[in-house]
């Protein structure tokens, strides 16, 4: 579960990157799209190089929720009987709620990719030209657009804290000064991400891009 997730947090940041090329300006960012489409041409045919992206992406993510089950199960399993009072467990909000804070990111995922994958609940919708889907997704009429985007970008953001943290103690960090480091490490990946990926939707809605 911590290999996969890191694998993900790594493609965050790369399209995340991506993402900000949009404040260079709608030709920079329509170029920046395209290429990726032929991206390992001739070797790969058109649009190649995406699709091999979104195969591993799936296959990552499938691993990461099938990790998350067994775990699941090895936890229950440990703890045949349940408590006759659960008593409160001292944890962050993130470490509550990585479950569900999970099923919302998946969720968005699916509206992601039916919006500005496949274009098909997008106002223009046109692959030829991703700048144009992006102002007119977060457009200030599509408020409702932008406060998902912010409510399941905040949940990435939760997600990741908890998540980034666990995984590294996974990987061998145990010391009393390496766990400080390591909530200091989540928290600043976390707040990078989400501050990286609402900048684009509130630029839109504040008319900064257009």
């Amino acid at each position: 579960m911590a290999g996969t997730g890191l694998l993900l947090v790594l493609f965050l940041f790369a399209h995340m990157a991506g993402n900000l090329k949009i404040f260079v300006g709608a030709e920079a960012f329509d170029h920046y799209a395209h290429w990726l489409r032929d991206l390992g041409a001739p070797l790969l045919p058109h649009t190649g190089f995406l699709w091999l992206q979104r195969a591993g992406l799936t296959v990552a993510v499938l691993a990461h929720i099938a990790a998350a089950v067994v775990l699941a199960r090895r936890a229950r399993a440990a703890r045949p009987v349940r408590y006759a009072h659960r008593p409160k467990v001292q944890g962050s909000y993130a470490a509550r709620t990585m479950r569900w804070g999970g099923v919302i990111i998946l969720l968005f995922v699916v509206f992601h990719i039916l919006d500005l994958t496949t274009g098909t609940v997008n106002p223009v919708g046109d692959h030829d030209h991703p700048h144009a889907n992006v102002v007119a997704d977060f457009a200030p009429g599509r408020w409702y657009v932008t406060l998902f985007y912010t409510l399941a970008i905040v949940a990435v953001g939760f997600h990741l804290r908890h998540g980034i943290f666990s995984a590294l103690r996974t990987l061998g960090q145990r010391s009393a000064r390496g766990e400080r480091i390591t909530r200091a490490i989540a928290l600043v990946v976390s707040l990078v991400l989400v501050v990286g990926y609402l900048c684009v939707p509130f630029a839109v809605l504040t008319g900064l891009v257009k």
